[in-house]
């Protein structure tokens, strides 16, 4: 794995406020860290419509997740994590993913999950920048609700219900294999992320909230959601109490979404 910009010898430090900026300690065990992580950083898309560019080394991520506690989407969050894993001495390799769509799948590499193995030799997948699930810590090699073997050595993973999800390659690929598609994501004008902002986190025990544009939405366990369009200042408001990202002013849409018909 990559190390972050300045040096291996400034880790350490870097590795205690990375496990501070999600509530967690280098003594907890993979899935812990995992849903520590997943609980604490928001799933967001947005630097794509503030302007900021989208740069998945290491060094640059630490800045934005730990040291300014953003968020970021799957190349962002797993990129990061990954290294935190590698960092606390588990073996880490990058796999990629066709997402499933409601006609198509995207294309390969579209999304960035990890491959992690401890100390017992078994690979397991972690997955913290999905946005609508996590994956914890699930062995690749054995069939569960999440993670369903495929006979061409492809992985199926659901979310928690069994709902499709995507079609994980496991392949190990490198971190750069992952830029083209990464740029494709924050700047083509098909792609959805661009169409508008959104920034997302579970609830505990179970829900989620998510402000799109200045769409607040409140998902219960049950599936039940309840809205609210809020004025510019309560969604700066929101951004900063509910996601403790505080802004200087509303993020825009790259590309909007045209009116529908």
């Amino acid at each position: 794995m990559d190390v972050i910009g300045d040096g291996p010898e400034h880790s350490p430090t870097k590795v205690t406020d990375y496990l501070a900026r999600i509530g967690a300690t280098a003594d907890d065990d993979l899935a812990t860290l995992t849903a520590r992580h997943y609980h604490a950083v928001p799933f967001e898309n947005l630097s794509i419509h503030l302007g900021e560019s989208i740069d998945t080394r290491p060094g640059p991520l630490f800045d934005k997740i730990v040291r300014r506690g953003r968020g970021g989407f799957c190349y962002e969050l797993n990129g990061l994590f990954g290294w935190l894993l590698a960092e606390l001495g588990y073996d880490v390799g990058f796999l990629g993913a066709r997402v499933h769509g409601p006609e198509t799948d995207t294309a390969p590499l579209a999304h960035q999950a990890l491959r992690v193995t401890g100390d017992d030799g078994v690979a397991r997948l972690v997955d913290v920048g999905f946005g609508g699930f996590a994956v914890p810590a699930l062995e690749l090699g054995r069939e569960s609700v999440q993670v369903v073997p495929q006979p061409d050595g492809d992985v199926e993973v659901r979310d928690p219900r069994g709902n499709q999800g995507y079609r994980l390659d496991t392949r190990e690929y490198a971190r750069s294999d992952f830029e083209p598609t990464c740029f494709w994501t924050a700047t083509h004008s098909d792609s959805p992320f661009t169409h508008g902002p959104t920034c997302s986190l579970p609830l505990s025990p179970a829900g989620r909230i998510t402000l799109s544009g200045t769409l607040r939405i409140r998902t219960a366990a049950d599936g039940t959601r309840t809205e609210d369009d809020l004025s510019a200042g309560e969604a700066l408001a929101a951004y900063r109490d509910m996601f403790g990202i505080t802004l200087d002013r509303l993020p825009v849409p790259l590309h909007p979404s045209p009116p529908d018909d």
